[in-house]
């Protein structure tokens, strides 16, 4: 994994137009299975990136992730990357369980996520396909689906 900061990355994603969405409240309590049913949907994710917009708390641990390594201040605009599927997981759950306003981009990217230390987290879509496999698969593991929610950047 790596870590450097992107100056202008989560505006530019903030920018970007996706033609569909959904919102899923943030199962802290069952992290484990949450981020697996996501990364389930799509086996060919090898690498990912998370890209902060904002630090609400220390986060404690994304830091014990990239031990060794200069993250100490982690804040807006860092992107921090995972190169393999396990690696992606490890990032993508770390991430959630801190309080931190972030960007998830996978590669290769059939969705984006953006979640917050509200504990919702959004899936963008670029199909109606791609994103249906999302609700169908997390809400048969019974995450909770916000209905009629938008986010708006």
């Amino acid at each position: 994994m790596n870590a450097l900061i992107t100056i202008g990355a989560i505006e530019k994603f903030c920018k970007t137009s996706w033609g569909f969405q959904t919102t899923f409240q943030t199962p802290l309590k069952d992290l484990e299975r949450f981020v697996a049913a996501i990364l389930s949907t799509e086996e060919d994710i090898t690498k990912a990136s998370v890209i902060i917009d904002q630090v609400v708390f220390e986060p404690k641990n994304l830091t014990a992730l990239f031990s060794g390594s200069q993250t100490q201040s982690l804040s807006k605009d860092w992107s921090l990357t995972a190169t393999d599927k396990v690696e992606v997981h490890k990032l993508l759950r770390a991430t959630l369980s801190d309080w931190i306003d972030f960007a998830f981009i996978p590669l290769p990217k059939p969705f984006v996520i953006y979640a917050d230390h509200d504990e919702y987290t959004t899936f963008y879509a670029n199909t109606k396909l791609n994103l249906s496999r999302f609700v169908s698969v997390l809400t048969a593991n019974g995450f909770k689906q916000l209905a009629n929610w938008q986010r708006h950047f």
